[in-house]
């Protein structure tokens, strides 16, 4: 820059000692500058970003020009501003007055870049999964959080303004609402870490350490959403969602769950045929898997029957209680069919007549 500035100050002894006629010079030849940027580099590095894949980097260079085009016209104003040799406080006024309009225009531009980053990183292209489409209001509003804060240092800077009082006094304002806010602090840091540990994703079915239930239809920085089986839609804080204890459903390799259909029969049937009819109603379900296969366990000599167990897969947790009323009809009648008894509990009760009291 400053060769730059050398050849210019050579080429303005061209004009005389004429300060304003030099300074709108200068005025017009940083626009120039400016003009010919925009136009040659931005649309040489169009040409070369057409043939990436990525689509946000044409979308940056459009951004991009305008805050580079007022820049250098603004540098080139204040570069005409000290050429004209302006009385020292009407110069720093005017200075700080050019910089403000850049500190403005590059904390627009900032704001875009940041957001159209995020964008970026929460669309699923790559491995960062604290950053998604539910989380991105939050990370939208940090990053504009942080280029806003950083423009107001910036132009503390370009005032000459000491911000050391300003920093103490964000800072005892901060302890404070941290106090008054603890509650929301904690539901916010806990679904941040929730996003970031991921023990359940949108759509998984969970069950709660307190016995909720449901489908996972939100995961805000607040609180997490329950759907269950009755269309009822629970609302739990994310601070106790990241201290409890979360089974999840759907979790594993697949979404397939294993149910467990336990029948009794009385001794003295035939196991074989026990084990042939429960495994024929399992392969003839058609909500059951077909992979893994449906097995059947003898799994105990009971008090007054023998113990089976039918063991089957469903594609999603949600069929469970459906597949398990079918599975139950049918087994019944299946064995009432069969002759197959199901022991049940019996009591029999003995009267014994009290002996005759003698009449007194």
């Amino acid at each position: 820059m400053e060769k730059f500035q050398a050849l210019y100050s050579s080429w303005l002894d061209f004009f005389g000692p004429n300060l304003y006629l030099k300074a709108l010079a200068i005025v017009l030849l940083f626009t120039v500058f400016a003009f010919i940027f925009n136009i040659f580099v931005i649309r040489l590095l169009k040409r070369l970003t057409i043939k990436t894949t990525f689509k946000g980097d044409d979308h940056l260079l459009e951004i991009l020009r305008k805050p580079i085009f007022i820049s250098l016209v603004i540098f080139g104003l204040i570069q005409a501003a000290r050429k004209i040799e302006l009385p020292e406080y009407v110069l720093s006024i005017t200075e700080s007055s050019l910089e403000t309009i850049v500190i403005f225009i590059w904390t627009l531009f900032s704001i875009k870049f940041v957001r159209l980053v995020l964008e970026f990183v929460s669309a699923g292209n790559n491995n960062i999964h604290l950053i998604q489409k539910g989380t991105l209001p939050l990370f939208n509003g940090l990053a504009v959080l942080v280029v806003v804060a950083t423009a107001i240092y910036f132009f503390f800077l370009a005032w000459g303004i000491d911000i050391s009082a300003w920093l103490a006094g964000a800072g005892i304002i901060g302890i404070a609402l941290s106090f008054a806010a603890k509650d929301t602090l904690a539901n916010l840091f806990a679904g941040v870490f929730i996003l970031a540990d991921r023990p359940y994703k949108l759509g998984d079915y969970i069950v709660l350490d307190t016995g909720e239930r449901g489908k996972v239809t939100h995961i805000g920085i607040r609180s997490t959403r329950l759907l269950t089986l009755d269309d009822i839609e629970v609302t739990v804080p994310n601070s106790v969602m990241g201290n409890a204890k979360i089974i999840n459903e759907t979790g594993g390799p697949t979404t397939k769950q294993r149910i467990r259909v336990k029948v009794g029969v009385a001794y003295g049937s035939d196991i074989d045929q026990i084990r042939e009819i429960l495994q024929n109603i399992a392969i003839e379900n058609s909500n059951v898997c077909k992979e893994p296969e449906p097995r059947v366990r003898f799994r105990n000599f009971g008090g007054s029957s023998l113990d089976f167990e039918l063991l089957c897969w469903v594609e999603m947790p949600r069929l469970r209680g459906r597949v398990l009323d079918e599975l139950y009809c049918v087994v019944y009648k299946k064995f009432m069919e069969a002759g197959v008894e199901i022991p049940y509990a019996k009591q029999d009760v003995y009267i014994k007549s009290m002996p005759n009291s003698p009449i007194s």
